[in-house]
């Protein structure tokens, strides 16, 4: 078997299970929002959008520039990573050097917001990536975050929309006025979602070996 056919095969639905794509909630999205945000990241620009999980601060992982304002307006120890989202198991593959086999075994299974840390990112911004060589990537099913990623074309940088040591906003107005200041741009829409919470966080290594970070 060729060694694109067995990535392929990896990453297939498990049978009887419905694809990422069918499982996404049916929702009219905000074309014109989108439009707008996706112009501000291709400038390099950084905004508050609605995630897969709570309202985030956003920019292009792919840019250096980006990423460092995204530290400095949070105030966020640059040790301190950041997470990734992608729109797509071929994303995914495009950022990571070998997803694991057991990986594609979580992702497959999964059905909540899950973020994985992977060994050997690539094709991210530098300041994007841990000090121990890994990034955290979440594959979102959000068909706002999808759209976005989509139309960039990149994948997109999701960190808490607060300031670091504050409490993390369940609601659009429990963001802080100064933090909505800082940012370039804000998408004030509403999450699609019910279950406002952070993602689970798990590592796999590239030997296959599973830890739980957050749960």
């Amino acid at each position: 078997m060729r060694n694109s056919d067995r990535k392929r095969n990896r990453r297939e639905p498990v049978k009887g299970r419905p694809s990422k794509k069918t499982m996404e909630p049916e929702v009219e999205l905000p074309r014109e929002a989108i439009n707008i945000a996706v112009d501000f990241l291709k400038k390099g620009n950084t905004i508050i959008y609605p995630t897969d999980t709570i309202y985030g601060i956003g920019c292009d992982a792919s840019n250096y520039d980006a990423v460092e304002k995204v530290y400095a307006l949070k105030e966020r120890d640059p040790s301190k990573s950041l997470i990734v989202l992608v729109d797509s198991f071929q994303m995914l593959e495009s950022i990571i050097e070998d997803v694991p086999d057991m990986a594609w075994e979580v992702l497959k299974v999964n059905k909540k917001p899950l973020t994985i840390i992977y060994d050997r990112p690539k094709n991210v911004a530098e300041n994007v990536v841990s000090e121990d060589n890994t990034l955290a990537v979440r594959v979102t099913n959000d068909p706002l975050c999808r759209s976005m990623i989509r139309k960039l074309k990149k994948p997109i940088v999701s960190t808490s929309a607060n300031l670091s040591g504050q409490a993390i906003p369940i609601h659009f107005q429990d963001i802080s006025e100064e933090l909505k200041g800082r940012v370039d741009h804000v998408m004030d829409l509403p999450l699609v979602h019910k279950d406002i919470t952070p993602s689970t966080i798990m590592q796999i290594s590239s030997n296959g070996i599973i830890k739980i970070i957050r749960s």
